[in-house]
This record gives C-alpha cells, sequence and structure tokens, in this order.
C-alpha cells in the first residue's frame, strides 16, 4: 500500500513521534487510527461537543452581523426633525407598527415591522471591531485593543454549542459564514472543538472583491471533498474497524484524549456519510424559485443556506454581512476613505440589499414553519456619531459605541415593539439600556441554557457564561 501524502483528520495524533525511547503500543494504536481515518475535513471537524447538554427543543438562531457598525440614526431610529447634519441623507416611511418610521431605503423591512422587534437603546460602550468580540461574546470587557485575554472569551454560538448542542447529531451547533477570522468571535477557552463550522468552505458562493464587486467566479468550496480513492462506503467501513479500538483504550490512554478523539472521528464520520449538511450546502438542491426569490447577490445566497442549515440542524448560524476583510463594509466614515464610503455612497447601497435579505428570510423561514423556532438577529459592533462629516468627509460618521440599534424576528417571541429610545439627537440612551450581557442572557434564556452554567478551562478553572452579568430582556418573552 503507497503512503497517504494528503492531510486527514488525525494528522494531530503524530502518530509516528516517539515517546520516549522506544515506539509504544500508543504509538502503534494512534498510528493504526490514523491511517484508518484518510479524511480532508479540517481539526475542528474531529473535535466537537462530547457533553452537549440538549435543551428547549430543537431552537436555532441565525445572527446576521453587519459589519462595521451599522449607522442607527440612518436605518431603524431616524431623527426626521433635526438639522440635515444630525438627521442624514435620507427620508423616513411609515411603518405596520403605528408612529414608527425606519429609513425609507427599508420598505419591505417597513411593511413587516409589525413581526419584528426594534431594539433602540443597545448600551455598546467598550465595543470595537478587529476583533469584533464585545457583542458576539456579550462580554463588556472583551476589547482586543486594551484586554489582551479578549481572544479567551468563548462566543455565544460556542456557548450555545456547548449547553445546547446541534439540533440533528450529523450537523454542527455553530457554524458561521465569515469573511475574516477578525470579523467574529471563536470559542476561546471553551476550546477549538467549539469554534464555528466554516459555512463558507463547504459550499460554492460567489466570490466578491472588497468594495462588492462580484468576480464571477464561484469558491471551491471543498471542504467535504474526500481523498483520493476514499468512497462513503469505505468510509463507513473504516468507522467500524474504530470501534474494535475500542478494547485496546483503557489500556493504552488513562487520560481520556483517545476516547475523546474517537467520539469526535466518529462525528467528523457521521457528518460526511450521512450527507445532510453536505445537502443543506448545495444550492442546486433548492428549487430555482426560491432561489430566484433570494437572488444572486453573494449575502443573499448565503441567507438562504443558513435556512437550509437550520433545516439540517445547525443551531447557530452567522453571517458575516462583509465584502471588506478589515474594519467591515458597515464601517462607513466618509467618502474619501475607500472602500467603505460615507452614508449616502457607502451605506446607501447597503439598504436595499439588507431589506430584501432580511424580508426574504423571514417569509422563507415562515414558509417553511421554521419562523417560530429559528430567531434572527442583525445588528453590528456599534452606531454611528450623531452628527456627519467626520474625519474630513461630506457625510460620513464615526464609531459611536454610546448606543446602537438591532433588529429582531421570529424565534416564537413577542414582536410589533420598539424597546427603549435614544435622545433627540440619536447620540445616547434615552431609557430602558440594553448591555451586551443582556443579549447573551436573552440569547442563553432562548435556548434553554440556565444562566448560571459554568465551564471549565483547559486549567480546569471554572467560568461562568455570562461573566459580566446580564438580564434577559422580558419584553421578548
Amino acid at each position: 500500500m503507497g503512503r497517504h501524502e494528503h492531510a486527514h483528520a488525525f494528522g494531530s495524533f503524530h502518530a509516528q513521534a516517539r515517546e520516549g525511547l522506544t515506539l509504544s503500543r500508543r504509538n502503534v494504536f494512534k498510528a493504526g487510527l490514523a491511517g484508518v481515518a484518510g479524511l480532508t475535513l479540517p481539526s475542528l471537524l474531529q473535535a466537537r461537543a462530547e457533553n452537549v447538554t440538549r435543551r428547549a427543543g430543537k431552537k436555532s438562531l441565525i445572527l446576521l452581523w453587519m459589519t462595521g457598525g451599522p449607522s442607527q440614526i440612518d436605518t431603524v431610529d431616524p431623527k426626521p426633525d433635526r438639522p440635515i447634519e444630525n438627521r442624514g441623507p435620507f427620508g423616513t416611511i411609515a411603518t405596520k407598527l403605528p408612529g414608527v418610521r425606519v429609513c425609507e431605503h427599508l420598505p419591505k423591512l417597513a411593511g413587516m415591522l409589525d413581526k419584528c422587534t426594534v431594539i433602540r437603546s443597545v448600551d455598546c460602550r467598550g465595543s470595537n471591531h478587529e476583533p469584533n468580540v464585545v457583542m458576539t461574546t456579550g462580554n463588556i470587557l472583551a476589547e482586543a485593543r486594551t484586554n489582551p485575554e479578549t481572544r479567551l472569551y468563548p462566543a455565544i454560538g460556542s456557548l450555545v454549542g456547548k449547553f445546547h448542542g446541534p439540533n440533528d447529531p450529523a450537523s454542527p451547533a455553530y457554524a458561521a459564514f465569515f469573511r475574516s477570522r477578525s470579523h467574529l468571535a471563536f470559542a476561546g477557552r471553551l476550546g477549538r472543538e467549539y469554534d464555528p463550522f466554516p459555512a463558507n468552505e463547504g459550499c460554492k458562493l460567489p466570490i466578491y472583491d472588497m468594495v462588492g464587486k462580484d468576480s464571477g467566479k464561484l469558491s471551491k468550496g471543498d471542504l467535504f471533498d474526500l481523498a483520493v480513492g476514499l468512497t462513503p462506503e469505505r468510509l463507513d467501513h473504516r468507522r467500524g474497524l474504530l470501534a474494535r479500538f475500542d478494547r485496546l483504550r483503557a489500556d493504552v490512554d488513562s487520560s481520556g484524549t483517545m476516547a475523546a478523539m474517537d467520539k469526535y472521528s466518529q462525528q467528523a464520520v457521521e457528518m460526511l456519510t450521512s450527507g445532510k449538511l453536505r445537502t443543506a450546502l448545495d444550492l442546486s438542491k433548492e428549487p430555482e424559485s426560491t432561489r430566484n426569490r433570494y437572488g444572486k447577490h453573494l449575502w443573499c445566497q448565503q441567507a438562504l443556506l443558513a435556512r437550509r442549515m437550520v433545516e439540517a440542524g445547525v443551531a447557530f448560524v452567522t453571517i458575516d454581512l462583509s465584502y471588506h476583510t478589515a474594519s467591515g463594509t458597515w464601517d462607513t466614515h466618509g467618502d474619501n476613505i475607500p472602500p467603505y464610503g460615507g452614508i449616502k455612497n457607502g451605506l446607501g447601497p447597503l439598504l436595499p440589499l439588507f431589506d430584501h435579505l432580511f424580508t426574504t428570510l423571514v417569509d422563507d423561514l415562515a414558509d417553511h414553519g421554521l419562523l417560530d423556532d429559528t430567531l434572527i438577529v442583525a445588528m453590528g459592533e456599534f452606531g454611528r456619531t450623531p452628527n456627519m462629516g467626520t474625519q474630513g468627509s461630506t457625510d460620513g460618521r464615526n464609531h459611536w459605541p454610546n448606543v446602537m440599534s438591532m433588529l429582531l424576528a421570529g424565534g416564537g417571541l413577542r414582536h410589533a415593539q420598539v424597546i427603549g429610545s435614544t435622545e433627540k439627537d440619536g447620540g445616547h440612551i434615552q431609557e430602558r439600556p440594553v448591555k451586551p450581557g443582556d443579549l447573551a442572557a436573552t440569547i442563553y434564556h432562548y435556548f434553554g441554557v440556565p444562566l448560571d452554567s459554568t465551564y471549565a478551562d483547559a486549567a480546569g478553572q471554572q467560568h461562568n457564561i455570562l461573566p459580566q452579568g446580564g438580564d434577559v430582556v422580558k419584553e421578548l418573552f
């Protein structure tokens, strides 16, 4: 038999590395297990949650992560009676909620706002980007530029993955489409097995450049490709061979590492042999009418894939709504700062796209009977300055962590409401502040995860899932 030259799922075993002066039985066991595998899945697919507690049924969440920080004033908290330098260049329109107005470029959202909740008083002080971790961890201390421990804080999605788990064992609990690793939090001290499954690597998607231009090419989407000559049938057979090593495990490894890796490998094999997730990430399996409904834009196709992933049993899906790999497409500092632009030329083209994406996703989830069990959350890292003209631009707005807005729909929650308010210029919270910990607490509560839950890091130290505390936004329940 020839040597395997390709990478496989057990590369991290270092099977031929000597442990002491001789090649031990442990080495022999690891070498046998490594040879059995022959997979091309990355290491995170080997390391799935081992002690998952399933709670609250088959709940799911789709996070529309508006990377860069959308302007609250130019979206869902407009100030139409203020001077132009404050209110911005856009008009406003009435919505299905009496007395509530939104930006004129969000007409579809306006027509279904009675199915949504707008939170206008999110306190995002301390939030920054690159990496964007305060809002995606729910931890106000997780600001990488001032706290070197930021990378240790687990993402909300990672903790959902540990304490709730996937809705189907053949799917990951937490998955993400991301343009850059700096755009969202990862598992941190929870362990790499809880990092998000890289959904963008498992499907063919349009390739856009950093200013949002479609190249006309498709990504490889080759995450699920098997090694040459390895068929699903042979893979399933090799899974059976893995079980035969069980009788050796106690003798070979008293630490439990091999037992854990055996389980992770079985989960990786299950993901491959069942084909459920791979099918979910194949848009050709979706009716053409539905594909046309969403449209050909990259973000819209990812939204459709998110719905398919929820159907396949993924509990938490994040979509990184950004073209740019740096601070993000919604970082609208000003027209003289490419590629972000200001409000009119930068934010303006994004709003009709988001309007279509969000409302299409809501309607499609409803049509598939999934809306009541799928919570949609749309937000960014922070808001934008009340007055325009930052950094020498004509209509740019700078970072503004004092307040931001967020949008929710679905999940069987109580909607048709606006929670909180800002002062006249939209720059500070007037009433009902909602902090990052409150958002995290609300999501954990939605998934049925007790708010006093703790987890252990690699050193065995216990950590609370809400290190800075947090209260459930009770208006939603």
